[in-house]
């Protein structure tokens, strides 16, 4: 497994070794030993799957009460992974990195605590497994707008499908000091 951190402290790019012959492939998608190797200590408590759309964003979201550290893997399909950073005392506050994360490419996105999340489909359809540090907690969620003038992420996507809850998520210059980390 190769591992690298990103241009953002903290998050990490996993890239499994893939065993593929005429059958199909095989490889581990997640081993703690690799995640204590590389420095992050961490203990999952809960996997989350979910399936959308092309065009579909969801996110940007994070929990302000118990943070959660997550494991983003692409199953089928293919997305665009987006951690922002919202360490109010980190050098790369309010920047953000972007990953292709795919059922071909195999790669997986490890966001920590202190980041808003989500992702774009960029295929047909597309299938996320993450997994996460805690469990959630409706009161201690929060987020931020997809389209953000400030941190401006471009999605790749033609028309975005969002949620009425994510459209109406706040920008990042209203946003609270009570609501980063």
């Amino acid at each position: 497994m190769k591992i690298t951190e990103s241009r953002i402290k903290g998050v990490f790019l996993f890239e499994p070794r893939v065993f593929e012959d005429e059958r199909g492939y095989f490889y581990e998608s997640y081993r703690e030993s690799h995640f204590k190797e590389a420095g992050i200590d961490v203990h999952f408590v809960q996997d989350n799957v979910s399936k959308s759309q092309k065009d579909t964003i969801r996110g940007l979201h994070y929990q302000i009460i118990h943070p959660l550290d997550k494991f983003i893997q692409c199953l089928q399909g293919e997305v665009l992974d987006v951690a922002v950073d919202l360490r109010k005392d980190s050098p790369t506050f309010g920047n953000y990195v972007a990953f292709k994360l795919s059922e071909k490419n195999h790669h997986a996105l490890f966001v920590p605590k202190g980041f808003a999340h989500g992702f774009s489909v960029l295929s047909d359809t597309a299938v996320i497994s993450y997994k996460c540090s805690d469990y959630y907690h409706a009161e201690g969620e929060r987020g931020l707008r997809w389209d953000d003038p400030l941190i401006r992420i471009h999605w790749d996507v033609a028309r975005p499908i969002l949620s009425e809850k994510d459209r109406k998520l706040p920008l990042f210059s209203s946003i609270t000091e009570e609501d980063t980390f």
